[in-house]
């Protein structure tokens, strides 16, 4: 595919790890930060709205189809909170420590084997901001939310997230490893595979 495709993200973290994902599919994209394109209002109410309002809000402005992912864990003790709030779980000013400190204490009392959690991820991709047709596919990743954080890679919920059997926090794995298995990683590769169809 040899064209411009805005990715809708500011989040360094995640345009790191969409640009080498996509860039192993002969994919580039330009994260929207280099055309000064603000963040999007993500006030729907699922990851796939969410998407959608990145990916139309990045085309609108800079005329270039788009790539948009909506991502976020959920807890099943929380009755799969934070869910499309994990960016911002720990309300104003929230940074992936201060999210991590908020779900570790909401699960302080909750036994290892309640402590059962998803990654999911939405990913988009729009030709335009008035697509009828997006592409638009998904993935997740199961887990177990740890007592404390271990691991220093990754991003967001990463070094609270168990992996079973990898037997480590998502934190621990290199970008590679984390390639392999990650939500992001599986929506990433089914979209890859049918943008090689367009």
């Amino acid at each position: 595919m040899n064209k411009k495709i805005i990715l809708a993200s500011g989040n360094a973290g995640k345009v790191r790890e969409i640009n080498k994902l996509l860039a192993d599919h002969g994919i580039d994209v330009i994260p929207q930060t280099e055309y000064d394109v603000p963040e999007a209002v993500e006030d729907g109410l699922t990851f796939v709205e969410n998407a959608l309002k990145k990916a139309r809000h990045a085309a609108k402005l800079t005329g270039l189809p788009a790539i948009a992912d909506d991502s976020g864990i959920e807890v099943d003790a929380l009755n799969k909170r934070p869910g499309i709030y994990s960016a911002r779980y720990s309300g104003e000013g929230a940074t992936d420590a201060k999210n991590n400190e908020k779900m570790l204490a909401e699960l302080k009392d909750v036994a290892d084997e309640n402590r059962t959690a998803r990654y999911w991820c939405v990913m988009i991709y729009l030709e335009s901001e008035t697509d009828p047709t997006p592409i638009i596919t998904q993935g997740s990743l199961e887990g177990k939310i740890l007592t404390a954080a271990q691991g220093d890679g990754g991003f967001g919920y990463d070094p609270i997230f168990w992996l079973p059997e990898q037997n480590c926090a998502a934190a621990e794995l290199s970008m590679e490893e984390k390639n392999k298995i990650s939500h992001r990683a599986i929506a990433l590769n089914a979209l890859a595979e049918k943008l090689k169809q367009l």
